[in-house]
């Protein structure tokens, strides 16, 4: 098999595996993850590999999952958001902060908005409102059409004026 048919059958293996993640059928979305990951490894299988690992749980090696991600391929966003968000669950918000502000400059990562509104949460948490308001405005910015993030952007606001 080429190296483009082994990519291709890959990406055909994790997008079968974050159906079944999806359904919440993880011990199946694992197994996939990990076959596509044998066939080639791409930084999409580690980072949702490490995903499903935390939906159980398992933070340590939903981080090792993410960190292999970003040997595979650096300029992979998702990584270092998940790194932060996983964390921040651990109350570990300053270690949290420069794996948010990687996302944040990562070239290639979809949705953008998330490592900005992880931030603005842990500004929030340390009583940093001023920079809780830039992240979520931000955030806003990136994805105006997000009722939520809108939400908490106006709720924040009230609570400074």
């Amino acid at each position: 098999m080429s190296s483009a048919e082994g990519f291709d059958r890959a990406t055909e293996i994790w997008k079968e595996a974050y159906q079944h993640q999806m359904r919440g059928e993880l011990d199946r979305a694992i197994e996939l993850y990990r076959r596509s990951i044998e066939v080639h490894p791409t930084a999409e299988a580690h980072t949702f590999l490490g995903w499903t690992y935390s939906f159980q749980g398992r933070l340590e090696e939903a981080t090792r999952e993410c960190l292999r991600a970003i040997e595979v391929d650096p300029d992979f966003g998702n990584p270092y958001n998940d790194i932060g968000c996983y964390l921040m669950q651990q109350g570990e918000l300053e270690e949290a902060i420069p794996w948010l502000e990687r996302a944040k400059q990562a070239k290639r990562y979809e949705p953008r908005q998330f490592p900005h509104m992880n931030l603005a949460r842990i500004r929030m948490k340390q009583g940093r409102w001023w920079d809780a308001l830039r992240e979520f405005e931000q955030a806003v910015r990136l994805a105006p059409g997000d009722a939520d993030l809108r939400r908490a952007l106006h709720s924040l606001r009230a609570r400074l004026n």
